[in-house]
């Protein structure tokens, strides 16, 4: 439904001359005659990324006693990790093998749309992870029926909605300008501001737009986060026990992981935006790159590792008793 919307706004063409306008992306400057090369660890990355998060949706849903809330939310972010992969898959090594550059306009637009989609989607899915953990631990008794089958579909229709009705008039606003300089990106994918540095025309709207967007979605996500585990060190404080102490803890370290690996590379990312114009180009190429990749990878790794059902599951299906 989102992608069939999308396609009907994208065909809307307020610019007439954007309609057949081509850009090129840019693998890694500098370092062109070695992305046979480079290709190797990024295959590998979105091997793993792509294999990891379908496994642990696989568990996830083939496994009866994994039919709890918490799995459920990590369910969301396995699917959100897939399509924050897929969405870059094809330009990047299109780009390090066959040195396919060009994107059209409305292509570039709907790329676009569904990593920062699936990006925002991300962001959600860890704050209803930091309510879930929060529940769990503040009331534990009431935890399954706060946090029923239905309450969390509808929690992920509205993560959905929320990031649709967010990214689309940041999206569609790139439509009005006129883009009269350069066609080269600078990133081996279609980014927002970096689509916007290319226009001739005024983009005091669409940076306002463009800043709105991220102070809504991963601004307020974050402070959210950070107050669920205020609340949740302070309700694990009042525990007298320390194995108990403990044992609440502990059902967060994953989850703090995950966090941890998704605002560090967009802070990284969105610093050397800002400061490092005296970086080399690469550095900004492989640090925009590490931002999308890196959660869809460790995600899955941290999961299977930390979560004792998680990993007993997984162990189940790799190591068969048989043999």
């Amino acid at each position: 439904m989102v992608i069939q919307l999308f396609t009907i706004l994208i065909s809307f063409h307020p610019n007439g001359n954007n309609s057949s306008l081509t850009f090129l992306l840019t693998g890694v400057p500098g370092l062109e005659a070695f992305h046979n090369w480079i290709s190797i660890p990024f295959c590998c990355l979105y091997i793993t990324a792509l294999s990891g998060n379908s496994m642990i949706l696989f568990v996830i849903i083939t496994e009866p006693s994994l039919h709890e809330p918490m799995y459920y939310f990590l369910s969301m972010l396995s699917t959100t990790d897939l399509g924050l992969s897929i969405s870059t898959l094809v330009t990047m090594l299109g780009i390090f093998w066959f040195n396919s550059r060009e994107i059209s306009f409305n292509a570039c637009l709907a790329q676009m749309f569904f990593i920062q989609l699936f990006t925002v989607m991300e962001s959600s899915v860890l704050l209803a992870m930091a309510f879930d953990r929060f529940v769990a631990i503040s009331n534990p008794l009431r935890y399954a029926t706060i946090l029923t089958e239905s309450r969390i579909a509808q929690i992920g229709v509205a993560i959905v909605t929320r990031g649709t009705v967010i990214l689309t008039p940041m999206v569609l606003l790139l439509k009005r300008l006129s883009y009269c300089r350069s066609h080269v990106l600078h990133h081996s994918y279609c980014f927002h501001p970096d689509v916007m540095k290319l226009s001739c025309t005024d983009t005091k709207i669409n940076s306002a737009v463009g800043l709105a967007a991220l102070i809504s979605t991963a601004g307020v996500d974050s402070i959210f986060i950070l107050l669920s585990y205020v609340l949740i060190i302070k309700t694990v404080l009042s525990i007298a026990s320390p194995e108990e102490r403990h044992k609440a803890f502990s059902t967060c370290i994953s989850h703090i992981g995950a966090v941890a690996i998704f605002y560090i590379p967009l802070i990284s990312l969105s610093f050397v935006h800002r400061f490092g114009k005296q970086a080399p180009p690469y550095v900004h190429t492989l640090i925009a790159n590490a931002y999308l990749l890196i959660p869809p990878v460790m995600n899955p790794i941290i999961y299977s590792v930390k979560t004792k059902q998680i990993r007993r599951v997984v162990l189940k299906i790799l190591l068969p008793k048989g043999s």
